[in-house]
């Protein structure tokens, strides 16, 4: 079995109401990661990616433009212990 990461991210900026959520999910599923992404009550969104370094890496990188009507102005990422999660939620 190849090594998994976890990676939680919280993103700034412009990012609810502009399918950040969505187009997350969509680049998850593209990517085999799994976890979940919800909206933050602060207005930020809150990101649990995990998988194959690389996919996170991926996703992880998109996070930090988001959709054409994000602005995302800051991601603070922080490393976790994988879990073995499966699938990939929006909340």
């Amino acid at each position: 079995m190849s090594e998994r990461v976890r990676r939680r991210l919280v993103i700034s900026g412009r990012v609810q109401g502009v399918f950040f959520r969505d187009r997350c999910r969509a680049e998850a599923h593209a990517h085999r990661v799994a976890g979940w992404v919800t909206n933050r009550p602060d207005g930020r969104v809150e990101a649990v990616l995990e998988g194959d370094p690389g996919a996170v890496a991926t996703v992880e990188a998109w996070c930090r433009h988001g959709p054409p009507r994000a602005a995302v102005t800051h991601v603070a990422a922080t490393d976790e212990a994988p879990t073995g999660a499966t699938g990939f939620q929006v909340t």
